[in-house]
Formats: structure tokens, sequence, C-alpha cells
């Protein structure tokens, strides 16, 4: 049963990688539409150092650039852009391709703070000072 669960397990998760030296990955990986995020690729070590392409339908083309060894770039996602779950496909010089995913949230922003009040009570003398007051007689009369 164990070994059942295993192999369902290591069938059913599709990595990220295409090869040992090929990835895509977007930072972060869930994100707010209208918020940017970063993209860090490899097209294989001895391709790293050219331009090299991602396309998703979350934010359209964006032109990855050699940096530091890796393949990087920024993008923001639309404001408008519907929550889900979006592919990003990395397209290499080499014709190598990989690929991951992105899931735009779409949560609805408050147009204002939360109602706690004027602050009315702040500057006088409220229940908590006629406690101690209280409390300081009762200590008093008890002894």
């Amino acid at each position: 049963m164990v070994g059942l669960v295993g192999a369902f397990v290591l069938l059913s998760v599709a990595p990220a990688r295409a090869g040992e030296n090929v990835f895509v990955e977007v930072t972060p990986n869930s994100a707010q539409a209208g918020s940017r995020v970063s993209i860090k690729a490899s097209c294989d070590n001895d391709n790293n150092n050219r331009q090299s392409n991602v396309h998703s339908d979350a934010f359209g083309h964006v032109m990855l650039k050699p940096d530091k060894g890796f393949l990087t770039g920024q993008v923001t996602i639309p404001a408008d852009k519907p929550a889900g779950n979006y592919p990003v496909d990395l397209r290499c010089e080499n014709g190598q391709t990989a690929s991951t995913t992105l899931t735009v949230l779409n949560m609805a922003s408050p147009s204002k703070g939360p109602a706690t009040g004027g602050g009315g009570m702040a500057g006088g003398r409220g229940t908590g000072s006629l406690l101690v007051v209280g409390g300081v007689a009762l200590v008093a009369t008890a002894i």
C-alpha cells in the first residue's frame, strides 16, 4: 500500500525543471494583481550569457537578461488580471524549454481603516481611573 501511494505521488508531481540546468522560477509564485514579480531562469550553463524569452498569459512576454550566471527579469502583473493559475514558459535560444506556474490573486483592498472611535476618552478620566481609585479604597478599607 505504501509503495502504491509513493508511486502515485512520484508520478503525479510535475517538476518545474526541464533538465539538470534548465529551469524558470517566479518570486513570489503567488502575487496580487498589480504587483511586481521577479523571474530567474537558466538555459543550461553554457547558454546563460544570451537573452531568453519568457511568456505567460499573466503578464505577456518578458526578455530575460544575463545576470551573474542566470537569466533574470522583472515584470508587473496588470492590476485588472483575473485571479487564477497561469503557466510561465521559458524558451531558450538553444531550443530547450521549462515552465512553472504563477498564481495571480485578486483580493479586494479595504477603502479605509476600521472604525475604532474618535479617541474621545483618551484625554479624560475614564472607567480605568475610577477602577484604580476604587481598588485602592477597597484595599485601604480592608487594612
